[in-house]
Formats: C-alpha cells, sequence, structure tokens
C-alpha cells in the first residue's frame, strides 16, 4: 500500500499508479474545520502541479465522510480559507476529482462531495444538508450544486426539510451518481479513479450543468414554509437561494452567500444553535458518568396511558418490558394501546412488521407483581395520590431482587417521602416521562437525597438508550418543569378572569410561537391532573394571601369534562379541530363575578409579556435554588417537554434576549397590582445590577 503523504494533520495525499488519492483523517467525524479546508486547498493544488495523475479521488479515514461543519468553531470568527475557497478548488481543478461518502456527509460535508466532479456512496451512507435546524441555510454552495446535479424540486425537499437521505435514493435522483457495496473507502477510491481513467464513470462540474427554472415548486415551498413556520425565516430564504440555482454558479453562490448573510444575522439563529448545544450539554455533567447498573429487563406498573406509553418507548428500544396491572381490563387496555403505538410505528415507516412483532414478543403484561423480581429497572407509573405510590414501593422493597433500581414516574411528588418507606433510598430515583412517553424525547431525572450514584447514571444510561434527552432534577414540588409550569400557568388563568378568553391566550402564544397554548395543552393533557393537584394543595393548606387561580378550571372539572378524553374542556372535541366550549363563557362569568372583577382589555403582547415574565422569574428561582443545575437544563427541559418554540432557546435564553434590567421593570410594574404573585427572583435582580446573563451562569 502506497503511503500518504502529510499536508498537515488533517489531510494527506498520494498516487495509486495515476489515480491520486486524497485522504481526509480529522477523528473523530472529519469535521470541515480549517485544518481540513486549508488541507484540501493545497493537495489540490500540489496534484495538479505534479502532473502525476489524471484523476483526483477524496475520501476519508474513520468510520465516516466529512460529517459537517466543525462545531467548535460556530461562537468564533472565521478563520483560514472559506468553504467557498476549498470548494472552489475541488469544482475547479483541472483534473477531475471524485468523492467516495461513506457513513455520514452532512451540510458542509456533503457540499464538499456536491463540489467534486462525480460522487460515489457506498450502500448504506447517508446525506443531508441540516442547516435549517441550525436556522441558518447552507452556505457553501449546497443551494447552488443540488439542484444543478438533481432539480429544484429536489433540492428543496432535502434542504427545507433537513432530513437524511440513503445514497440509494440519491442515486434514483441524480445526487448520487453511483452506489457501490460496503468496502474500505480507499480502496473503492482506487477503483473508482481507475473507473473514470477507462472512461466508465462520467465527471463533470456542477458550473457547466444547467437549472430547468420551476416557479411553481418555488412558490409551493414559500407558501408552505409561511403557513407553516412563519417565525423561521431561514426556510423562506433558503428557498429564494434555491431560485437562484438558475444563474451562472458564480452569481448564484453571491445570492447564497446574501441570503446566508441575513440568517446569521438573525435572532432565530442564536436560539437554534443554543438548542443544538444545549442538547447536548444537559448530559455533560459528572451525575451521568461514572459506572452504571445492569439494565436488561424493565417492569412497568400501570397500563394506562403513561404506563403503555413508558413500556412502548422501551420496546423500541429493544429493552424486554414486563407490564403490571391491577385488573384484567387494565391490562388488556394497555396491550392493546402498546399494539397500537407499534402499529403506528409501522404506519409512519419507523419500523418493519417484524420489528413490531419483535418488540410486541419482548412484553409480558400480569396481574403478579410478584413476576417484577428479577428485572433491573421498575418505572410506576400510577395515580398522583402519595398512598397509593408509597404502598407499591412498600411491595416493590420485598419482591425486587437486590441492586434492581426502583424509579417513580411521579410529576410533583416527593421523590424522598417515595424513597423513605423502602430499605433502599439509595436505589430509589424519579423517571418523569413526559405524554405520550414513547413520543416526548423529555425525561426528567430526578436525584433524591440518597441516590446512589450508579443509579443516577443508569438514568442517564436509559435515557440515551430510549434515545431521549435526560435532564437532571432536584427533589421539589414539581421538580423543574411542573413547578415553573404551576406558576406561570396561574398568569393564564388570571388573564382569562381578568378579562381575556382561553382562546386569545391560545391564539397569543401560539403566535409567539408555541405549538399549542395552555388552554389547548390542559385538554390534551387532561384537566383532571392538575385538579388532583390543586385539590391536594388546598388540603396542605395554600397561601391565604395568594390569589386563587384554579376557579374556572374547577369548575369546569366538577362537570367531568377533563379535556379531550372526555370530549370536552376548554374546548369541545365533537370531531375535526377543536372549538371553544360556549359554556366555559357562563362559568368566566360566575368565577368574574364571584370575585368581583370588571374584565379590561388585554393585547396579545401584553398577554405574551406576562406569561413570558411569569415563566422567567420561577425559571430564574429554579436555577438559584439548585433545583436545575443550569439554566441550560431550564431551557432543554422546556424545549424537549413542554413545547417551548425551538427558535427563541429556551425560556431562560430567551431572557436574556429582553435583559434583566427589563424583565425586573416588568415585575415590579405587575407588583403594583398583585404583590404575592410578582416579586423579583433575587438572583434576576442581581443580574440587572450587574449586567450580567443567564448564559453567563451556564459556563
Amino acid at each position: 500500500m502506497t503511503e500518504l503523504n502529510p499536508i498537515n494533520d488533517a489531510v494527506s495525499y498520494g498516487y495509486e499508479g495515476n489515480v491520486a488519492l486524497l485522504c481526509i483523517n480529522n477523528p473523530p467525524v472529519n469535521a470541515m474545520g480549517v485544518a481540513v479546508r486549508e488541507g484540501i486547498m493545497h493537495a489540490v493544488e500540489v496534484i495538479n502541479d505534479q502532473a502525476k495523475a489524471k484523476v483526483i479521488v477524496v475520501y476519508c479515514a474513520g468510520r465516516t465522510f466529512i460529517a459537517g461543519a466543525d462545531i467548535r468553531e460556530f461562537a468564533k470568527p472565521p478563520m483560514g480559507p472559506s468553504y467557498g475557497e476549498a470548494l472552489s478548488a475541488l469544482e475547479d481543478s483541472a483534473l477531475p476529482t471524485v468523492s467516495i461518502i461513506h457513513g455520514t456527509a452532512l451540510g458542509g460535508g456533503f457540499e464538499t462531495a456536491l463540489a467534486t466532479h462525480a460522487r460515489v456512496g457506498i450502500s448504506g451512507a447517508k446525506f443531508g444538508l441540516p442547516e435549517v435546524l441550525l436556522g441558518i441555510i447552507p452556505g457553501a454552495g449546497g443551494t447552488q450544486r443540488l439542484p444543478r446535479v438533481t432539480s429544484i424540486a429536489y433540492a428543496l425537499d432535502i434542504a427545507l426539510s433537513g432530513r437524511h437521505v440513503s445514497v440509494e435514493e440519491g442515486a434514483r435522483d441524480g445526487a448520487i451518481d453511483r452506489v457501490v457495496d460496503s468496502g474500505d473507502p480507499r480502496e473503492i477510491a482506487i477503483a473508482t479513479g481507475r473507473e473514470v481513467i477507462e472512461g466508465n464513470l462520467n465527471t463533470r462540474r456542477t458550473a457547466d450543468i444547467d437549472v430547468a427554472a420551476d416557479d411553481a415548486a418555488i412558490d409551493s415551498a414559500l407558501s408552505m414554509v409561511q403557513q407553516k413556520n412563519p417565525h423561521l425565516i431561514n426556510l423562506a430564504e433558503c428557498a429564494k437561494a434555491i431560485a437562484a440555482s438558475t444563474l451562472p454558479l458564480s452569481e448564484g453562490l453571491e445570492r447564497e452567500a446574501d441570503h446566508f448573510r441575513v440568517c446569521m444575522n438573525s435572532p432565530q439563529r442564536s436560539g437554534l444553535i443554543h438548542a443544538f448545544f444545549g442538547e447536548r450539554a444537559v448530559s455533560n455533567v459528572p451525575e451521568a458518568k461514572g459506572e452504571t447498573r445492569k439494565l436488561d429487563k424493565v417492569g412497568v406498573i400501570g397500563g394506562g396511558t403513561m404506563g403503555s406509553g413508558i413500556a412502548t418507548s422501551c420496546l423500541l428500544a429493544g429493552l424486554p418490558v414486563r407490564m403490571i396491572e391491577v385488573q384484567q381490563e387494565g391490562l388488556d387496555r394497555g396491550v392493546t394501546t402498546i399494539t397500537k403505538n407499534l402499529d403506528g410505528a409501522v404506519s409512519r415507516n419507523k419500523m418493519t412488521p417484524e420489528a413490531r412483532d419483535k418488540a410486541l414478543s419482548n412484553l409480558t403484561p400480569s396481574l403478579a407483581m410478584q413476576d417484577l423480581d428479577d428485572v433491573d429497572l421498575v418505572i410506576e407509573a400510577v395515580f398522583e395520590k402519595m398512598d397509593i405510590k408509597k404502598d407499591i414501593f412498600t411491595k416493590l422493597d420485598t419482591i425486587c431482587k437486590p441492586g434492581a433500581i426502583l424509579a417513580t414516574n411521579t410529576s410533583y411528588l416527593n421523590v424522598d417521602a417515595i424513597a423513605k418507606v423502602t430499605n433502599r433510598p439509595q436505589d430509589v430515583l424519579g423517571l418523569h416521562f413526559f405524554s405520550p412517553a414513547h413520543v416526548m424525547r423529555l425525561l426528567e431525572i430526578v436525584q433524591g437525597e440518597q441516590t446512589a450514584p450508579d443509579v443516577l447514571a443508569t438514568g442517564f444510561d436509559l435515557a440515551r438508550t430510549l434515545k431521549k434527552v435526560g435532564v437532571l432534577a432536584q427533589v421539589c414540588d414539581g421538580f423543574i418543569g411542573n413547578r415553573i409550569l404551576g406558576h406561570y400557568s396561574k398568569v393564564a388563568s388570571y388573564l382569562v378572569m381578568d378579562g381575556a378568553t382561553p382562546q386569545q391566550v391560545d391564539a397569543a402564544l401560539e403566535g409567539f410561537g408555541f405549538a399549542m397554548g395552555p388552554h389547548k395543552v390542559g385538554d390534551l393533557a387532561g384537566l383532571d391532573i392538575g385538579y388532583m393537584t390543586r385539590q391536594r394543595r388546598k388540603e396542605e393548606g395554600p397561601d391565604p394571601k395568594e390569589r386563587y387561580a384554579g376557579a374556572l378550571a374547577d369548575k369546569i372539572c366538577e362537570q367531568g369534562w377533563y379535556g379531550r378524553k372526555t370530549g370536552k374542556g376548554y374546548y369541545l372535541y365533537e370531531g375535526g379541530a377543536p372549538v371553544p366550549n360556549p359554556e366555559v363563557d357562563t362559568f368566566l362569568d360566575e368565577v368574574r363575578a364571584e370575585n368581583d372583577i370588571t374584565p379590561q382589555d388585554f393585547s396579545d403582547q401584553d398577554i405574551v409579556d406576562q406569561y413570558m415574565t411569569a415563566m422567567i422569574s420561577e425559571a430564574a428561582r429554579v436555577v438559584e435554588d439548585g433545583t436545575a443545575k443550569r439554566p441550560v437544563d431550564v431551557d432543554m427541559v422546556f424545549l424537549f417537554g413542554y413545547g417551548f418554540p425551538r427558535f427563541r432557546g429556551g425560556p431562560l435564553h430567551y431572557a436574556d434576549t429582553i435583559g434583566a434590567k427589563e424583565l425586573v421593570t416588568r415585575i415590579d410594574t405587575y407588583a403594583q397590582e398583585d404583590p404575592t404573585y410578582w416579586q423579583v427572583p433575587p438572583l434576576l435582580r442581581k443580574m440587572a445590577d450587574d449586567g450580567t446573563t443567564f448564559a453567563d451562569l451556564n459556563s
């Protein structure tokens, strides 16, 4: 095997006969960093100057082709040659250039492949342009070169969705010139180079390919993104850049750069980048590392909506599950729900019928809790009643084998109080899933006072296995998300009591970017959950100074209306889209009369300001008292569990766009009407005084 000559630490070149090999080796994923860009430019120049070869074949060492940009450069000023300069070297090379794609070629990686004169994919490899998911657009020629080798319509599909595409699909549509069976990328590079020399694989510069205009596809795409994602300006900018691909390549690249700059200067880019890094940051904590316990068998107690969802999530991850119920009817219902969930995955092409059957074969339903005697982890998912949970954990303590992890899926209750009924509190933690549990990606991992380190680390290991975003939380009423929700949801109720309607509040917050307003969310989750929590807190003795926010919701629940599950709540669900429940207006008039409230008018901006300020206030307290480790943990909880608009980055990232001083001013103003509810968190006042941000606390 011919030795390669290093250009730098990331790129080397060499020859096999008259085939020049350009190897990129920048572990772990061959990111397109400055050394790779410099190396590509220099290697192409050297190979052309040496005039020993008839073709240049680009391939990568390791497990993947160029998987994308080097994320370490995201927050830094541009360094070294630009992407455009490096890729122009490949495009303009006098010798034909070919790329060999294995693993993944994403973003700048696929744009590199598009700049070569032909692309060969190794079976199983994938490519894509996921930049829109970060609030930007492909900025290294992707919007110009992909339409040239495929079509405008195909480029719109790939670039606007950000999806990963198999090389087999790409070969059908022109993005990939040839697919070969699996093999060593270097050997395939040599063979491909010889094929080019022998005339068995055509090469061509993308600059030489004309693009057929497709105004209908562009207009349709612009209409679609405006309707579905009006807040994401990068999607429209991407479509406009693709429209410019009918121009000569040099002009099209200039247009692409213009549209790219628009996106780079938008606040949504900052929010989406924060979300990208935040998803990775939440598991980068000491508690997520270290030794873990075995996790081969899982028990789930409860076959209701949540228990069935948790069981489905485990089955989808390949974990055997024993599901326990107390009555046959409930057990049958749970099995039926799980089967429907898996059938849904098949219908959406998320799994094959064979994989579904294998998953169902891993499900063992039972009415005997004793059948949990050999599982490694039990997740309790029954009603939010402390006495019921304590009874279950008392039994589990005697049934489960030593070292088995006992987890509660409680949404609010004290994990330490549950742990104390066992003789193994070190084995107990909270695993708070979000409904539907097989869909929602958030998993709050709640650390009890005596939870063992390896139990906590196993919680994070489970999150990874289930492909969820695990976030560490400490014990308090509601943990991170529901504690904050419990605070800011009162504002939604106050606004309605004081003059707004549930529909106006929902519409204002949907305009802000939430997929659903709070009243629609309540109907979807089930109004009975909040009702039980309010009744529990009444028994515990609420603060007599605090204005009661649950009067309207209580009246609705007292009718047996719990939202979607009963067909009525704030809205009616009689088929089709939900419509306002007219009887709610009657209850609202009663609540206002009982509390001597004269309705006032609120603008949509008033609603958004109060709602978000309340959310940020309690989020600041959650960080201040250590319930959440950092602001980014709060942000990820709300992005992945509460439908917070991703492009805004999370409540505390959004808070930084407002500024601590403005937030303190708002709270002080609102406090003139309700000083009990509206109180400035000490952390927020300190930030206003010293000019710091929540982002500063993340570092």
